[in-house]
């Protein structure tokens, strides 16, 4: 595979529209620039396709410092680049991309056009809030106020704990019958939005969401059962200093002249509309209220923030986060060392959350635990991390959402490896459920009429989308054979807590951890809490495969390969196995690559896999369960000048091995007049539901 071939001729393509830019524009360089420095100014983002067919290629490309979407496959990723250095990094590392939107700035002008055209168009939307155009930070609040203040038996506006870097108040709502009456041991669903800056629409659906349950309380019998049987917090803009900085950076500048009856219209360069991290400058250090706002553009979150979804406590600082200051995805100074993350760690610390909905943009995805794949393996536990223990029910649900709004269920390791990621720690923490979605099939922030299909449905999905995926969360949330129920008796009035202190691994270390969560007993001296299992999904049993020692069947070949020429073998699989390996091996430290074709009944050849590392790295190929049939397997002379090598196709069966897990109790004490009366450990599985009387807790 002659790997920079198409990167190069794009460098060349961007270069020369710039170039011709700067002449049919008029302008004229002053003396000291230099074409190389001019074509740097003027270079617009570009949205680029870059080719990953191994996981070894996804791997380098997370260690580029480039600002990768979460849009990807199995054999691509979508990158933003923002600078000609960028696409220098990019062709230099020997990725292939293709450029899918070559001005991002532009893309984003058409955008607001069409926005524009059609909020003129429209006078409602078919939105629960009826709005026709994206929200701003201030919209977003004033909307949530008004919420409780019409609404104020089933709404309750509250402050998060910590306030932005930039000296914002963060705000969420919590609906549920009788919300500002004590706390009756009821499941909490949590759904959240804008973690990253420049990805409105997560906090638009998580914002309708909270509109749609309050405005059809009462009238919609399913609504109202849910609402009822459970406690619905919804925080729609985590990240509230990045996200005011691209809404506005976003909205464009429009200057307007009239000339003769006809109007000219010129949009201004947005300088954070793309950005992506938060507003940290200086790690460990707060700024004076309004440094955001007046900081320098923060194009893709590049130089000042840490990305949020990098930030918490569940395998912290492993692979796909960045620990450079200047990475999109930089993960942070320590675990939870960003305000923001550190008020969704205490809310839900705080509360049984037994299903959790992050929001981002974009690939229409529904992603669940983990972030990382299985094979890896943390240094803090020495092990590999295997599949999630409530693998089965995590991706029955996963399955059942994305049947309706049509996105792809899968693990998030099959986007690209992640750590420190939102639902990773919840789930890992809490054993609540929980997933991401990625909203729409393109941009980050696409024409709002695309915000209002994903959320109602379009198409063959009319009537469902997102709406009815999280309906269904929703409906997981509070059905008790996903969680765990205690009941008993308990003196009328008393305060029951359960609590459980504990370490959640990093990927190189443990941080402590606790989960403390309160509710009050009813005035009959019975109680009914719904809870989270009392065993972290992260120390229980974990299922591990690992390759048999010898191969049931391997054929070896040995040759010569000219430069920038390419030697063809044919394997077949002639029986079931779990693992087909390919190596390629030479004895010098030059570079060569290897395809693998899956041949069909017609001769035609469909690629199945690729490798193609740095100089001196081997290459190798790795299907899991792969068909039966013929495979030609392709190695490839890139730059080698002693071309030859050896190529090697192997068969393994993979065994399952258990990694013993542990069993953890909470702590349920009740408590009189702010004195702990009883204590009792409590062992509760998921699914499980537990009488426990605390009789000792009415004695005086």
């Amino acid at each position: 595979m002659l790997r920079s071939v198409r990167s190069r001729i794009a460098l060349c393509g961007v270069t020369t529209a710039v170039l011709v830019g700067l002449t049919t524009s008029g302008a004229t360089p002053p003396a000291s620039a230099t074409p190389l420095a001019d074509a740097e100014n003027l270079f617009r983002p570009q949205l680029v396709t870059v080719d990953t067919p191994t996981r070894a290629d996804k791997a380098l490309l997370q260690t580029l410092g480039l600002d990768l979407t979460e849009h990807a496959g199995h054999d691509y990723v979508e990158v933003v680049l923002h600078t000609l250095a960028d696409v220098t990094t990019l062709t230099g590392a020997g990725l292939d991309f293709d450029v899918r939107i070559p001005d991002l700035l532009a893309r984003e002008a058409e955008n607001n056009q069409a926005n524009a055209a059609y909020a003129a168009a429209t006078a409602t939307s078919p939105l629960p809030s009826g709005r026709d155009a994206y929200r701003t930070l201030e919209d977003y609040n004033a909307d949530m106020a008004a919420l409780a203040d019409q609404h104020p038996d089933l709404v309750e506006r509250f402050a998060l704990p910590h306030p932005s870097l930039d000296g914002k108040q963060i705000y969420g709502v919590e609906i549920g019958k009788d919300v500002t009456g004590p706390d009756r041991g009821l499941p909490t669903f949590l759904m959240l939005g804008v973690h990253h800056a420049r990805e409105w629409p997560s906090g638009e659906h998580a914002m309708e969401f909270a509109v749609d349950l309050v405005r059809n309380y009462g009238t919609d019998a399913r609504i109202t059962d849910l609402v009822d049987r459970s406690r619905v917090v919804v925080v729609p803009v985590v990240n509230v200093d990045g996200f005011a900085k691209s809404r506005t950076d976003g909205g464009l500048i429009d200057l307007r002249e009239a000339d003769r009856g006809g109007t000219a219209t010129i949009l201004g360069t947005p300088g954070s509309a793309y950005m992506r991290k938060n507003c940290r400058l200086v790690d460990g250090q707060d700024t004076p209220d309004g440094s955001c706002a007046l900081a320098a553009t923060s194009n893709g979150g590049y130089g000042a923030g840490v990305d949020l979804n990098r930030n918490y406590g569940g395998y912290w600082g492993g692979p796909g986060a960045s620990d450079l200051f200047a990475d999109p995805t930089y993960r942070g100074a320590s675990a939870f060392s960003e305000p923001e993350t550190q008020n969704i760690r205490e809310l839900v610390s705080g509360r049984h959350v037994t299903t959790l909905i992050t929001n981002h943009t974009f690939s229409n995805l529904v992603l669940r635990p983990n972030g990382a794949a299985p094979d890896l393996v943390p240094s803090s536990e020495g092990v590999p991390l295997g599949d999630p223990y409530d693998e089965a029910a995590l991706k029955a649900l996963g399955d059942a959402m994305a049947a309706q709004n049509g996105y792809t269920s899968q693990h998030a390791w099959e986007l690209y490896d992640t750590t420190g990621s939102t639902e990773d720690w919840s789930y890992n923490a809490t054993g609540g459920f929980g997933y991401t979605f990625e909203i729409g099939a393109h941009e980050f922030h696409p024409p709002f009429l695309e915000v209002v299909d994903e959320y109602l449905g379009a198409g063959e999905y009319a009537g469902k989308g997102n709406r009815e995926a999280y309906l269904l969360a929703l409906e997981n949330a509070v059905d008790p054979t996903t969680h765990s129920v205690l009941t008993g008796k308990a003196p009328a009035g008393a305060t029951l807590r359960l609590q459980k202190n504990f370490a959640t691994p990093t990927w190189d270390g443990v941080i402590e951890d606790t989960l403390n969560t309160t509710m009050t007993v009813g005035p009959d001296g019975r109680y009914t809490w719904h809870v989270n299992p009392s065993t972290r999904p992260v120390v229980m049993d974990r299922q591990v495969e690992t390759v048999s020692g010898e191969p049931v069947a391997q054929e070896s070949w040995t040759g010569t390969t000219l430069p920038l020429q390419s030697t063809d073998h044919e394997f077949t699989v002639g029986q079931d196995a779990d693992l087909f390996e390919v190596v390629l091996d030479w004895p010098t430290p030059d570079d060569m690559d290897l395809e693998v074709y899956r041949k069909g009944a017609d001769g035609s050849l469909t690629q199945v896999g690729s490798s193609g590392n740095f100089v001196g790295e081997k290459e190798r190929v790795l299907l899991q369960a792969p068909e039966q049939g013929t495979y030609v397997l392709r190695a490839i002379n890139f730059a080698s000048v002693t071309p030859t090598w050896t190529l090697t196709a192997s068969l393994f069966d993979a065994e399952t091995s258990t990694v013993p897990g542990l069993v953890e109790n909470w702590t349920l004490t009740c408590e009189r007049d702010g004195r702990v009366v009883e204590r009792v450990p409590v062992v509760i599985d998921r699914g499980q539901q537990l009488r426990v009387h605390l009789n000792a807790c009415g004695r005086r």
